[in-house]
């Protein structure tokens, strides 16, 4: 299993602490071994789900100007057309994906074009499942153009479990197809804003795979 670079500082210290919290206690129970019995098994268990977390897959990806890929593993939660008005200021149609702990937590650029806009903006911790997480809680918005003119979003949200977003967007850099966005710890959500008319080829409740599946297509 190949282990995503945001997770190895984060791994290290976990087992520091496993290691400290199983080794002191044994001095001071009084049958160190029944201790143990239990504690070391409670706690490999706990390193391995950490570790399962943070992996990162080798996965191909599908590539095509006009499809919007999954920027992410999870379920669709939401389909609609909405006001975007951080970056696009028009009509959009939302494609929301929620990420739990299970779920690989790497996002992925859904188009190719080049990055227009990046704000991380700080915010509450809600449940991701909640319309208003997209503009109440703490989160990352990158506006993509691509050639032609035509502009998406994506927003990667904190959900109540997540403390930390990575994006690897920087104005003025392109965005490639499947290559990596960023990555949202544990438990999460990825807003799409997609130009109004663009084709949408998934359904509300449906697993969807990160660099795979095809969220929609744009009109020629």
């Amino acid at each position: 299993m190949t282990i995503h670079k945001e997770g190895l500082k984060i791994l290290g210290v976990i087992l520091l602490v496993l290691a400290v919290l199983n080794a002191i206690p044994a001095f001071f129970v009084a049958s160190p071994m029944v201790y143990l019995c239990w504690s070391l098994p409670a706690s490999a268990i706990f390193y391995f789900l950490v570790v399962n977390f943070f992996r990162s897959p080798r996965r191909e990806g599908y590539l095509h100007d006009n499809a919007i890929i999954a920027p992410a593993d999870g379920k669709i939660v939401v389909i609609e057309e909405v006001e975007e008005t951080e970056f696009l200021k028009c009509k959009a149609i939302q494609v929301s994906i929620f990420m739990s702990i299970f779920n690989v937590h790497i996002n992925w650029f859904p188009v190719n074009g080049i990055i227009k806009y990046f704000k991380h903006q700080n915010g509450r911790f809600l449940s991701a499942w909640l319309p208003k997480a997209s503009t109440e809680n703490e989160r990352t918005t990158v506006g993509i153009e691509m050639v032609g003119g035509k502009q998406i979003v994506v927003r990667q949200i904190a959900g109540a479990l997540a403390r930390r977003i990575v994006c690897y967007a920087e104005v003025g850099k392109p965005s490639v197809q499947g290559s990596q966005l960023g990555f949202i710890k544990f438990g999460s959500r990825v807003d799409l804003f997609l130009p109004v008319g663009t084709r949408i080829d998934v359904k509300l409740d449906q697993a969807v795979r990160g660099k795979q599946t095809i969220i929609g297509w744009l009109e020629n």
